[in-house]
C-alpha cells in the first residue's frame, strides 16, 4: 500500500462517520435544514398517535409487516454478498492474473488484495448485523403495538394510552436508526469497491456516494414532499 491508499481509507472512514452523525440529527444544529430521516421522526409520532383513534388496526399491522419484510430482504442480501467475499478470497490466484495485466490500475499484490476484500467483508458484516438487529426491534415494536389500549380505553385514560404509544414510537425509532445505518453501510460499500481500481478512484467513488446520499437526505423531492405541510 502507498500513502494515497491510507489517505483514501481515512477519507472514507471520516466521511462515513460525519455523514452518519449529521443525518442522524446529532449535528442538526450546524445545518440550516432537517434531513429526511429527522423529518420522518415526527411522522412516526403522528402515525402511532393516530392509531389510538382507530378501533381496527389492520392497516398498522400491515405497515409493520412491510417494515419487517424490507429489513429481512436487506439482511438476506447482505449475508449473500458476505459469502461472495469469502468465495472471492478463494480465487485470489485468478484475480491476481487479471489485475496484474490491467492498465492504469495499480496492483499491490495478493496480500493487499486480500486486505481490501476483508474490508469489504467487514462492511457487509456490519450491514447484516444492523439489519438483523433492526428486524428484531421491529418485531418487538409489533408486540408493544399489540399492547396499545383500544379506542374506548384510550379515551378514558389518555395519559396511559399516550405513554404506551410513546414506547412503541421509541422502539420504532431505534429500529429505524439501525435499519438506516445498515442501508447507509451498503451504499458506502459500493464506493468502497473503487479501491480495487486504485486509491484515487476510491476517493472519487466515496465522494460520489456521499454527495448522492446528502442530496437524497437534504435536497430530494422525497424530503420536499413531506416538508410541504411545515
Amino acid at each position: 500500500m502507498i500513502l494515497a491508499d491510507y489517505i483514501a481509507l481515512a477519507l472514507f472512514a471520516f466521511l462515513w462517520a460525519a455523514y452518519s452523525w449529521f443525518s442522524a440529527g446529532s449535528g442538526g444544529k450546524y445545518l440550516p435544514r432537517q434531513s429526511l430521516n429527522q423529518a420522518m421522526v415526527e411522522r412516526r409520532h403522528r402515525w402511532i398517535y393516530n392509531s389510538l383513534k382507530r378501533e381496527l388496526r389492520m392497516i398498522d399491522t400491515q405497515i409493520f409487516a412491510g417494515l419487517q419484510n424490507g429489513t429481512a430482504f436487506f439482511a438476506t442480501s447482505s449475508i449473500f454478498a458476505l459469502g461472495s467475499c469469502f468465495a472471492l478470497l478463494g480465487s485470489t490466484e485468478k484475480v491476481n492474473a487479471v489485475f496484474s495485466h490491467l492498465p492504469f490500475v495499480p496492483y499491490g499484490g495478493q496480500a493487499v488484495f486480500e486486505m481490501k476484500v476483508g474490508g469489504l467483508a467487514f462492511l457487509l458484516g456490519h450491514a447484516f448485523f444492523k439489519f438483523g438487529w433492526a428486524y428484531r426491534l421491529f418485531n418487538y415494536c409489533t408486540i408493544l403495538f399489540g399492547g396499545l389500549p383500544m379506542t374506548r380505553e384510550a379515551e378514558a385514560d389518555p395519559e396511559t394510552a399516550r405513554r404506551a404509544a410513546d414506547h412503541v414510537i421509541r422502539m420504532n425509532m431505534i429500529a429505524a436508526k439501525h435499519f438506516n445505518s445498515g442501508l447507509r453501510t451498503l451504499f458506502l460499500s459500493i464506493g468502497y469497491l473503487g479501491w480495487f481500481a486504485g486509491p484515487y478512484v476510491f476517493m472519487a467513488t466515496t465522494a460520489i456516494i456521499i454527495v448522492a446520499l446528502v442530496r437524497r437526505q437534504y435536497f430530494s423531492e422525497a424530503r420536499l414532499a413531506i416538508m410541504e405541510d411545515d
